[in-house]
């Protein structure tokens, strides 16, 4: 099993090392959610709802936006360039080091 550190800035500025196993099929949201972090992922992992957006800080390539992932965030608040919902975005060994910053509460 291989994790990878994940540095997720929450809403208060505070930086946190999270680490995250790469074998378990998790996504982004999930280990937020597993460290306890402020991140509501209502929908359950579906871009349905915009309350996992974050805003990706490092210069990782990540995997292409689908049309779901897109269609919320244009319809999101606190929107920015670098959005992404972290329920979109699975855990794999390529985002070792990645910081991201979640986005205000809507």
């Amino acid at each position: 099993m291989q994790d990878v550190t994940i540095t997720v800035i929450d809403r208060e500025g505070v930086a946190h090392a999270l680490e995250a196993p790469t074998d378990m099929n998790l996504n982004l949201m999930e280990v937020c959610k597993m460290y306890e972090l402020p991140v509501e992922g209502t929908c359950g992992g579906m871009a349905m709802c915009a309350s996992c957006q974050c805003y990706v800080l490092s210069e990782h390539k990540l995997n292409e936006m689908g049309y779901d992932e897109e269609a919320m965030l244009s319809e999101a608040f606190n929107v920015e360039e670098n959005s992404r919902l972290g329920c979109q975005i699975p855990i794999t060994s390529d985002l070792h080091g990645l910081e991201v910053k979640l986005a205000p509460e809507s």
